[in-house]
């Protein structure tokens, strides 16, 4: 049954007689969840703060960090895919857009409005294409508070002073930056704060539907096993969606593609606050964007990816790729010798038979496995990080047949995240007042603290009048306070988890400063 906003929901009865072997007479009512959602990556989050927020009692299961796969390998950014209007995926940009400003609503300190230079190329697409597709991109998704569409002169224009002198005309337009990553740890904080447990490292390693409920069977890295009981379960594999139908023993004929995204980070190409969309005569695209300040993130590409997903990487003829795109519009080469990051993830995407890998659709489908009465299987297939609010709630509603304890509708669209409770144009106001509180902290230390934490900085921040009041320093604004709350309050364990998706401190720490917080973390463990 297709539904307007670019996604497919699919009921099938269930085949299989369950298995008997888990004795669930015995399960006490009070060790039963109503759902447990497999998967710590965006959809995966933001399903269960939609549950938790409706009363359920939920159980999100990670096998490693969260936000360690695709989650935190995007481009940043909260946008319609204006390149979606190419290939007719009109109800998909709309229902992105729309999100766009919702998002930037409910979480103003990890996502900004950003302004996107576009030039027209000779010999690529024609200036009446380009000026029409960011006509419909201003007007089919309710565009109110982000700046509207407008030519701008790239030899008189401050984006131009970076590139090539033979370009010219150009269109400047409005799309949003986001933290991935952040996103996706606010979603589980606000989750477990509404009653969620949060369960990282935790692998499942069993599944079976007996007696009316899901079990469960899990393994930490430490090896400890669980034996867990749910209602309901969601399967927000990502890119392991088939392998946890498998497990379950659920059969279906859903046939994913899994497109490798690679990215790469060089030293700071341009000093504006703009970002470029680059054509390219493949038909490709690709975006440059103003990065932790001193530097600009290029990507992406778009490959078949055939390999493992345990340590998805960019491969050296992607990071060539990606320098040349760079080169053929920069006044200032770059070659991968300058690459100081670079970075890939996997997207799971719908296979809709599209010979090219970026016209694959980037919608989602929901496939429920059960009948009412049933204990229900849910899996999602697909989706883009823009449209994960919405995916969330369309899923919870369908979970509602099964799940009488669901309250309520879409709550999620005016809920700030945690520490986005401040006016969405406020971040500056916000930044301020940290500074002036805090004057011991280096400017751009306060401008990445309330970027990641906006109102919530001061959990951790508290009374310190001075940097000796936040412990032990590792280096470049991180102290042991910060350090400290990303463990007790973000599920940080590693050096990893801490200087790449909860921070990208990554990008400044010395070889001494890791080693230092690995040793604090050693001690600790």
């Amino acid at each position: 049954m297709a539904c307007a906003a670019g996604f497919y929901i699919c009921r099938f009865p269930s085949p299989l007689p369950p298995p008997t072997s888990w004795g669930v007479s015995d399960t006490p009512a009070a060790d039963i969840y109503d759902l447990a959602v497999i998967g710590g990556g965006i959809n995966g989050c933001g399903i269960a703060r939609d549950a938790a927020g409706r009363r359920a009692r939920v159980l999100l299961l990670e096998q490693g960090d969260l936000a360690s796969g695709t989650s935190s390998a995007s481009t940043k950014l909260i946008h319609g895919g204006l390149r979606y209007l190419e290939h007719h995926a009109f109800g998909l940009v709309r229902e992105s857009l729309i999100e766009r400003e919702r998002l930037w609503g409910i979480a103003p300190h990890i996502i900004h409005p950003m302004r996107f230079v576009l030039p027209w190329t000779k010999g690529l697409r024609p200036r009446w294409m380009l000026r029409m597709g960011l006509f419909l991109y201003d007007h089919i998704g309710g565009r109110r508070a982000l700046p509207a569409t407008h030519a701008i002169d790239l030899r008189r224009h401050a984006a131009g002073k970076a590139l090539k002198p033979a370009f010219g005309p150009a269109y400047c337009y409005s799309d949003g930056w986001v933290d991935d990553a952040r996103l996706v740890l606010l979603n589980a904080r606000d989750a477990a704060d509404r009653g969620a447990d949060v369960h990282t490292r935790t692998a499942v390693v069993r599944l079976e539907r007996a007696e009316g409920l899901w079990h469960i069977q899990t393994r930490t890295t430490q090896g400890k096993v669980q034996r867990l009981h749910a209602r309901a379960v969601v399967n927000a594999a990502g890119p392991a969606v088939l392998d946890l139908l498998e497990r379950a023993r659920r059969p279906t004929d859903r046939h994913m593609r899994l497109v490798r995204g690679s990215h790469i980070v060089v030293p700071r190409l341009f000093d504006h606050g703009h970002a470029y969309f680059f054509q390219l005569p493949d038909s490709r695209i690709f975006f440059a964007i103003p990065y932790e300040y001193d530097f600009t993130l290029i990507g992406t590409t778009d490959r078949d990816h055939r390999g493992g997903l345990d340590r998805v990487e960019p491969s050296d003829e992607e990071v060539a790729y990606l320098c040349e795109a760079a080169n053929r519009y920069f006044a200032r080469r770059i070659a991968p010798a300058d690459v100081v990051w670079s970075y890939a993830g996997v997207r799971p995407l719908v296979d809709d038979g599209s010979g090219r890998p970026e016209a694959a659709t980037r919608g989602y489908r929901l496939d429920i496995d059960g009948t009412p009465g049933d204990a229900p299987l849910l899996s999602i297939f697909g989706g883009k990080i823009t449209t994960y609010r919405h995916l969330a709630a369309e899923a919870v509603e369908m979970l509602k047949p099964y799940l009488p304890v669901l309250q309520g509708g879409d709550w999620t669209a005016g809920a700030p995240l945690p520490g986005g409770d401040f006016p969405m144009t406020g971040l500056a106001a916000l930044t301020a007042d940290l500074a002036r509180d805090y004057p011991f902290l280096a400017p751009i230390t306060v401008d990445r603290i309330a970027r990641a934490y906006g109102t919530r900085a001061r959990v951790w921040l508290g009374d310190a009048s001075d940097a000796a009041g936040l412990g032990l320093a590792f280096g470049h604004g991180l102290s042991e306070a910060e350090v400290r709350h990303m463990m007790t309050r973000e599920w940080a364990q590693t050096s990893e988890d801490i200087l790449w998706r909860r921070s990208k401190l990554g990008l400044r720490l010395d070889h001494a400063q890791v080693e230092r917080l690995e040793q604090w973390l050693e001690e600790r463990a």
